[in-house]
Parts: structure tokens; sequence; C-alpha cells
């Protein structure tokens, strides 16, 4: 396969350019600009941080890529779906609430919140995913299918499940809805916390599958029923409704692969990835930890595949931060040594999402470093 471009600059800004003039530079110099925005509906997927967390990116990024879609004649729109868990992002309004905290408005953007997959978690569209071996038809949120370009705009960091957040999990994750994460969190069914369920019958109301019944004010999940839809998850006043999250991180990176698929595969598609604050652990934590290396810089492709091996590349050339989580047992490491990522999170392998990717088609992990 033939090597796929990525385009990359740092952080150095002058007198006559700063950032944000950059990151334009950068994405007219790989290509963004030869897409047809004219009066299309443009998704810009990003992480709008869960509140507590100040390493997600700043909203003057996603204002920066808002305006260059605009100034195209596009309609841009800023997107994420719901959490699985319990948080700030669980449900549209929550999620909204916390986008605007964290900066994300239409007075700062210059464009509009759009939670992807609705109030609830629940509005999704059924994609299917060409050759998935994990995942057949993919549950994404419905404001991401319903646009017609699709566009990636990536806090690059590192996660407990994944080896690192990038541009793959920002798609795969981030566009599933309730079920959708579940799905590729898991192999099971919720179950009920009964020692704090009140036995509302919320649950017991919207499941369509007649799943859930309700004893001595107590409600339980027969798993024969369930089809694991998430339903139940996001109507519970309690938060008494618990997503198994019993699947090995490799079939998790495999899924997320398929479910990064689904959403991409059939429209105009762009990816940007910001390699800054990289903290060990994923933006959906109330809390950042010391970025684990300096700040690298930005990156921007068409392929996913190759965009998250250049970014993972450059941060794994970069040294460990002192004070960082991995710089005290660094040092013992030998067979990770080189992998930044692994020496936080030894149990995660980045790479079986990248491979499965390479094999489903999305791109290639073989890529040329354009330096601008």
């Amino acid at each position: 396969m033939e090597h796929s471009k990525v385009y990359f600059c740092d952080f150095r800004a002058t007198y006559h350019e700063n950032l944000q003039q950059k990151l334009t530079r950068l994405l007219k110099s790989a290509g963004m600009g030869e897409i047809d925005f004219d009066k299309k509906f443009t998704a810009i997927k990003i992480h709008f941080g869960e509140p507590g967390n100040l390493a997600f990116l700043r909203p003057n990024w996603a204002k920066t890529v808002a305006d260059f879609v605009r100034e195209r004649g596009g309609k841009p729109f800023l997107t994420d779906c719901n959490t699985l868990y319990v948080g700030g992002r669980k449900n549209a309004l929550d999620h909204i609430d916390s986008a605007y905290l964290n900066g994300f408005s239409p007075f700062s953007t210059g464009c509009h919140v759009i939670i992807a997959d609705g109030l609830k978690g629940t509005d999704e569209a059924y994609v299917p995913v060409a050759s998935g071996e994990y995942v057949k038809e993919a549950k994404i949120g419905q404001a991401i299918m319903d646009a017609d370009v699709f566009i990636s705009l990536t806090h690059f960091k590192g996660h407990e499940n994944t080896g690192f957040g990038g541009c793959l999990k920002n798609i795969g994750m981030g566009c599933g809805s309730r079920a959708g994460k579940m799905e590729q969190h898991s192999s099971g069914k919720p179950h009920i916390e009964q020692a704090h369920c009140v036995g509302c019958g919320m649950c017991q109301r919207i499941c369509a599958h007649s799943a859930i019944t309700i004893t001595d004010r107590k409600a339980s999940i027969d798993h024969d029923k369930c089809v694991g839809c998430g339903r139940c998850i996001g109507v519970c006043p309690q938060d008494t409704v618990i997503p198994a999250s019993d699947e090995s991180n490799d079939i998790l990176n495999c899924k997320i692969a398929e479910y990064t698929k689904a959403v991409v595969d059939g429209r105009p598609c762009f990816h940007i990835s910001l390699v800054l604050d990289v903290s060990p652990n994923c933006d959906c934590h109330a809390e950042n930890d010391v970025p684990i290396v300096p700040n690298v810089g930005m990156f921007a492709s068409f392929d996913p595949i190759a965009l998250d091996q250049a970014c993972a590349d450059a941060v794994n050339r970069m040294p460990i931060n002192p004070g960082s989580c991995i710089s005290d047992h660094a040092e013992h490491a030998h067979e990770h040594a080189h992998d930044h990522f692994h020496l936080s999170h030894p149990d995660t392998d980045w790479q079986v999402a990248l491979d499965h990717g390479e094999k489903l088609g999305l791109g290639t992990r073989q890529y040329e470093l354009v330096t601008i």
C-alpha cells in the first residue's frame, strides 16, 4: 500500500503567525480545503472534557476548524455523544452544560453544540460495518450520521484501556451511542445495584423487551431477554444501572476500529490531532495528571490510521517529563522502555487498533511525514 501523507507543524509561534493561524495553514497544506463544504452540514467531532479535567483542547482550536469550514460555505457544528458512565456528560442537557462550562459555546467557537445521540443517549443510527469481525452493525449517534462531512479534532493523550486516546478512539468510541459504547466495552449486559435502587420503575417502563422486573421495590434484569441497548442506564435517576465492562482491551481496540469504519465510510472525512498536554489518562476523567512528555505539535491527514501512527511515533520519540506517572519506573523497564503508552498502562497494546483498522481498509500505518 502506498504511504499516506501526514502533515505536521510544531507549536512555535511568531509575531506574524499565532498558533490558530498556524493550524489554519496546516489544514490548507494538508488538503482539507479540497473538500466540498458548500452548504454541507459538517460534524466536528471533539471531546468537550469532563468537568474538573483541564487537559482537553481549548475551544479556540475548535473555532479555528469551524471558521475554516464556514469560510468555504459549510455549516459546521461541534458534536460528541453521551457517556456510558455517570458524570457530567451522561445526558444531553448535562453534556451541553459541561461543554459551556469548559468554554465550548456558539459565542466562543462560532458554531452550535449538538449532542449527537440525543437527550438520553438513545438517538442512534444502525450502520453496517463492512468486513466487521466483532461488530456487524454499529450504533452511531444520529446527528453524526446525518452530517454530510465528518471532521475529527482530537486531543492525543494516553488512555487506561486502549493505550492512547487518538483519532480512532475519538471517532469509534466517541461517536457510539450509549448502546454502542456498551457494545464496545462489554460482551455482557448491565446489572442493577439493588442497594441503591428505589423501585421507581423508570427502567422497566423504557425496556422494550420486558427484561426488567421489580420485586419488593428492587429492579432486576433478565439477561436472557436483555439486548444490551443501554436505555435503562440513561433513565435511572439513582444511577443504579451499571454497564458491564468485561471486554478484553484487545477486543475493545478492534471494536473501536470497526466503529470508526462505520462512521467514516461513504462520505468526505478529514482528521486533525493536537499532541499537547499528553496526560496519561482520557479526558473523560474529572482530573488530569502531569503530561508524560513535552508538547509535540499539530498533525493532520485524510488517513486516520497513519495519523494515529505518526502521533504515537512522535510521542515515543520525546523525553519523559520529570514528575510524570511514568518517570519513576521508566528506568526499570526494558522491553517497552521506548513505548511511553505501555509504560503508563502495561495491560494495553495500542497497536491492536491500528493493525485491525489497517485490515479493515481504514488506512495504512505506513506514512510520509510532511513538515510545514
